[in-house]
């Protein structure tokens, strides 16, 4: 049964929040720098993926760095490398002679697997029972339907949206205003579930949707949205907002 508040669809964000990679990047990236000499405190952990979720944000870096290395993957993920080196507390002259190491590491030994959680079957299983109407709606450049049908969860959505498809990438109102249109639903008949503040919660408010904040870590305490830490919480927040 739905709510009673006028919410008839759930949209999610699909990497980070329905799909986890087992270890994450983030993981393995942080371990690796501290064999190398890095001292990472949790602190700076927390600081390193708040960074992450801000970059990966259609952030003005993000931007600029896909435009200067541009179709040369490798000296991308460099510099990538010795942003995050910075963001974890890194020298900027340490971070600079590290940064090939550590992306070269990264792109050889990190081969993590693809999971759906199981509290994320379960609640999928009983928003589709409860009458939801579901879509992905991701950052990613290309339609990405088959994750969905390899993981098991294809059957939980009417439809699958990726930035690139419309040339709009959260947080940019635009990949939800056509998300909607395509649902024949209005913004706030909607809720966007995702894990990345900068581009969750301020893309789909910006787009007129109630925001729910996946942070099962609690990255963002300070989020001024409906938050919740695993997905067997979400159908009872569905009722408060």
């Amino acid at each position: 049964m739905l709510s009673s508040n006028g919410i008839k669809a759930i949209f999610f964000d699909l990497d980070g929040t329905l799909r986890h990679s087992v270890p994450s990047g983030g993981e393995v990236f942080n371990d690796y720098v501290a064999r190398l000499g890095l001292r990472v405190n949790p602190e700076d952990r927390i600081r390193a993926i708040r960074w992450e979720h801000l970059y990966w944000a259609s952030s003005a870096d993000l931007r600029d760095d896909l435009l200067a290395h541009s179709g040369d993957t490798e000296n991308f993920w460099v510099e990538y490398s010795r942003r995050r080196l910075i963001a974890l507390g890194a020298s900027p002259a340490w971070a600079v002679e590290l940064s090939p190491k550590v992306s070269a590491h990264m792109g050889e030994f990190y081969k993590p697997d693809s999971i759906v959680p199981d509290d994320v079957r379960r609640a999928l299983t009983e928003l589709k029972q409860a009458g939801y109407f579901m879509a992905v709606l991701s950052n990613r450049d290309k339609p990405f339907q088959e994750t969905l049908e390899s993981h098991g969860i294809s059957e939980f959505f009417s439809f699958s949206l990726a930035g690139g498809e419309v040339d709009s990438f959260k947080p940019d109102p635009g990949l939800f205003e056509h998300a909607l249109k395509r649902a024949g639903l209005s913004a706030q008949e909607a809720v966007y579930v995702g894990d990345n503040y900068f581009a969750d919660v301020v893309g789909s408010r910006r787009a007129g949707l109630r925001p729910v904040l996946y942070d099962p870590d609690i990255i963002f305490p300070e989020a001024d949205c409906a938050t919740i830490r695993s997905f067997d919480e979400l159908k009872s927040v569905l009722k408060s907002i």
